[in-house]
C-alpha cells in the first residue's frame, strides 16, 4: 500500500459521495457490497489490465485495455505515443476505465486524465518516482521511456467498487 492517510481519506470521501450520487439501481446492487479505501488499495496491487474508455474527434466512444496500476489512490497507466487512445487522450482528456475480476470485483471509475511525461514541457513533479515504479515493474529497458510511452494518471471525480466477498480478494 502506497497511499498516505490523507490519500486514504480523499479515495474514502470520493467512494462515499460517489456510491450516494449514483442511481437508486446501481446503489441497490452495490450497498453492502462494497469496501472502503484501505482495502480497496490492498486488492488494487501490481497490475490490473483495464477497460478503458476515450472518445474520438467524432464523439464516438472507444475502448482498449491498457496495463492499470492503482498508486496513491488513482489509476495510472501508459500506452504507446503513437496509439490512437493517445491521440484521443490528448485532445479530449475525459475517460472512463473499468477493472473486472469475473464477479469477485468490479472497479468503475470516471475522470479527466493527466500526462505524466509530456514530449515537451515540464513533467508531473511525481514523475521519477512513478518513473522508478514502472521500471522497477517492466524492467528500465523495456521501452524508451521518453519518446516511446505516454503515461497517465486519471483524476477520478466518480468512482465505485462492487466486491460481494471483500476477504475472498484481500486473503
Amino acid at each position: 500500500m502506497r497511499e498516505t492517510p490523507e490519500e486514504l481519506a480523499q479515495l474514502q470521501a470520493l467512494l462515499d459521495a460517489s456510491l450516494s450520487r449514483s442511481t437508486a439501481h446501481l446503489r441497490s446492487i452495490f450497498t453492502g457490497r462494497t469496501v472502503t479505501a484501505e482495502q480497496v488499495t490492498r486488492i488494487l496491487t501490481g497490475m490490473s489490465t483495464l477497460a478503458l474508455s476515450s472518445v474520438t474527434a467524432k464523439g464516438e466512444p472507444r475502448i482498449s485495455g491498457v496495463d492499470g496500476h492503482f498508486l496513491h489512490g488513482k489509476w495510472h497507466f501508459g500506452t504507446a505515443r503513437s496509439a490512437a487512445k493517445a491521440r484521443h487522450l490528448a485532445a479530449r482528456p475525459a475517460a472512463s476505465v473499468a477493472h473486472m475480476r469475473g464477479e469477485d470485483l468490479g472497479v468503475f471509475t470516471h475522470g479527466t486524465v493527466e500526462i505524466l511525461n509530456p514530449e515537451d514541457g515540464p513533467a508531473a513533479a511525481d514523475w521519477p518516482d512513478l518513473l522508478a515504479y514502472f521500471q522497477d515493474f517492466y524492467g528500465a529497458d523495456a521501452f524508451d521511456w521518453d519518446r516511446e510511452v505516454v503515461y497517465y494518471r486519471l483524476h477520478p471525480h466518480w468512482m465505485t467498487v462492487h466486491a460481494p466477498d471483500v476477504a475472498k480478494l484481500i486473503g
